[in-house]
């Protein structure tokens, strides 16, 4: 495995992050922690998971499971650095009683405590906020977050789903306070078929030293080989992948998509996540594999050299939208 600094921290994580989000609603629970095992046997300490993962009724169940993991013992925990999300709401049902969501102080120091009981730890290393709250000043935020720090609940904060106005807010503010570190990365989404974030957020990341954390990496299994699967009666598409596979111009992209790669001797999924680790800012991006078998083929991905010749190719076939504002106003 290989290391990377996180955005302008000290800390040490691998170029892949083992996402989380199948463990429990996709992945039982003895497979998610056979999955940890093997990532943190091939040198993966970056793991990443979010409160409300579980969804539904069974929301917090993905914390459960790592915790349950982190409780075996053998280092586990000391051994990962763990970034976990608040935001959502906690409720059942689908309805937040008051304060009960989103990024006031109440529900940040409610969160932090719950995540903690599910986790077995007793701090976050990686603290992010699942979206933006209009309704709630940075100030507010940061007062909130330094408490946590204080404490050692929490060691350092990100973002996920921010623009790049709010990165720029958020660590401005964060200036002005003074003590406060501030954003150290933004998780958002990221891959090549989807390059809009290469106008403002990788920039604004970049800018003020956060590592950038690229989510869904294959744009929902569209760049792993979708066609070539469906020709062999495997997985359908579904979600981003179906909605795109729908238009004769989008599956016209993934066909030349799945040829150049063909002709290079590449498998689709590991240049896409090999894409991204070329990518200026890129920490890592994030894989949610279901079985053992996806973690390997995420773990050849980090040792794959792409071509000058093939790297032309992709960006031929997924053009990103230029630089801000040329982008769009020249």
């Amino acid at each position: 495995m290989k290391y990377t600094q996180l955005g302008r921290t000290g800390l040490k994580v691998s170029r892949l992050v083992l996402g989380t989000m199948n463990f429990g609603p996709q992945t039982d629970e003895a497979d998610s922690h056979a999955i940890m095992d093997a990532a943190l046997d091939a040198g993966i300490n970056f793991f990443d998971t979010a409160n409300v993962y579980g969804w539904g009724e069974n929301k917090g169940r993905t914390e459960e499971i790592i915790g349950n993991w982190f409780a075996k013992g053998g280092d586990r925990r000391d051994k990962t650095v763990l970034a976990t999300k608040v935001y959502g709401n906690m409720g059942a049902d689908g309805e937040a009683w008051p304060n009960h969501d989103k990024l006031s102080a109440v529900n940040i120091r409610r969160a932090v405590d719950a995540s903690l009981k599910r986790l077995q730890t007793d701090h976050i290393d990686l603290y992010q906020f699942h979206h933006i709250d209009r309704d709630t000043g940075f100030d507010e935020i940061w007062q909130a977050v330094d408490t946590l720090v204080q404490q050692g609940k929490v060691l350092y904060a990100g973002s996920s789903n921010f623009p790049g106005y709010k990165i720029a807010q958020a660590n401005e503010t964060a200036a002005r306070r003074g003590g406060t570190i501030g954003l150290v990365s933004e998780q958002c989404l990221y891959n090549l078929a989807e390059r809009r974030a290469e106008m403002e957020v990788v920039p604004a990341a970049r800018e003020y030293g956060l590592g950038v954390i690229p989510w869904s990496p294959l744009h929902g299994g569209l760049l792993g080989g979708v066609l070539k699967k469906e020709v062999q009666g495997g997985r359908r598409a579904s979600g981003r992948a179906a909605d795109t596979l729908a238009d004769p111009a989008g599956r016209a992209r993934i066909q030349a998509y799945e040829d150049l790669l063909d002709k290079h001797g590449v498998e689709p999924g590991e240049a896409a996540l090999a894409w991204l680790l070329t990518r200026p800012g890129v920490t890592g991006p994030i894989v949610g594999p279901r079985t053992a078998e996806q973690l390997a083929s995420a773990l050849r991905a980090v040792e794959l050299e792409l071509s000058d010749e093939l790297l032309t190719g992709l960006d031929e076939i997924f053009p990103g939208p230029g630089p801000s504002p040329e982008a769009f106003a020249w």
